[in-house]
């Protein structure tokens, strides 16, 4: 499977008593279908997979493969700390019709690379499916190294890698010794670094309230080789991102900045609480500003 272009971690609306909008979240595919970003995902962090049951979980994936209808991949994450439990949300994930897994370093437990090798073996072997790694050592503890990548390099489905962990040594690595294995921006602030490195996707949870300028960023590099239109469209774009990674409001952030774009994403569930007021001003201020000064950019390309 080819990964190019936007993937948006969906987010999931909830109502005032924090149970699941499903109206809601059939909108937000729409809305994201509509604006052109190439895959979605169901189970992502962004989509508060930890909070949720194992029948909502079950339900948001067949839900999203049928409203998406074949329009766009589905990938669902098979995230969870008992490998059993990954295995069964990928066979799920088969049954619903994903057309891809994202498979991550089960939380907490910290296994050894080749624990973490085995765990994703297992989730393969199960479910037969492409899947994306999912390297996040900032909330699993620990790295998807060069053994781990090894051992899984095996299997043709592990195809590609969603790289978090900011470390632009990984990234470099990972692009010169790791080929064959697609490279995916997983860290925003670095995605002009990855487009450069090579990544023709880009998995970002701000695509969920503006995916437009997510799309511009990756068609000025990974398309149109104009790492100078990329730098300034990046650069419109750090602000928002600042605040997106500021004091650990990162789902609270892109579930309002989608209530601003005019589909209300709801409360996040506990124990994460909304933003105040001032919070949700500060983000305000720099969508909108990011967005003037991105179609100033693009306005400049077409005149």
């Amino acid at each position: 499977m080819k990964f190019e272009g936007i993937y948006t971690p969906v987010v999931t609306p909830h109502t005032d008593n924090f149970g699941i909008d499903e109206e809601r979240f059939c909108a937000v595919i729409d809305m994201l279908i509509d604006a052109g970003v190439a895959g979605l995902i169901v189970a992502g962090t962004t989509g508060e997979y930890y909070a949720q049951t194992n029948e909502e979980r079950v339900r948001l994936m067949t839900l999203a493969k049928t409203q998406i209808n074949d329009r766009v991949p589905l990938i669902v994450g098979t995230g969870a700390i008992r490998t059993e439990d990954s295995i069964y949300f990928a066979q799920q994930a088969k049954l619903a019709g994903a057309d891809a897994l994202l498979v991550s370093t089960p939380p907490y437990a910290y296994p050894t690379s080749r624990e973490i090798a085995l765990h994703a073996q297992a989730v393969d072997r199960e479910a037969n499916l492409p899947c994306m790694l999912y390297n996040y050592p900032g909330r699993m503890c620990v790295n998807m190294d060069e053994e781990t990548l090894d051992r899984l390099g095996r299997s043709p489905n592990f195809c590609a890698i969603k790289e978090s962990s900011g470390d632009p040594n990984r990234l470099h690595m990972l692009a010169r010794e790791y080929p064959h294995i697609q490279l995916s921006c997983g860290m925003d602030d670095q995605a002009l670094e990855f487009f450069a490195w090579g990544a023709r996707s880009w998995v970002c949870a701000g695509s969920n309230f503006a995916p437009e300028a997510h799309i511009s960023l990756y068609r000025a590099c990974a398309v149109e080789g104009d790492f100078n239109k990329g730098r300034r469209i990046m650069s419109a774009m750090l602000p928002l991102m600042s605040v997106l990674e500021q004091g650990g409001k990162f789902v609270q952030c892109i579930k309002h900045g989608l209530t601003l774009r005019g589909i209300d994403a709801g409360p996040p569930r506990k124990p994460l609480q909304p933003l105040n007021k001032d919070d949700k001003r500060q983000l305000a201020e720099v969508i909108d500003t990011m967005k003037k000064t991105i179609a100033v950019i693009e306005n400049e390309g077409q005149a």
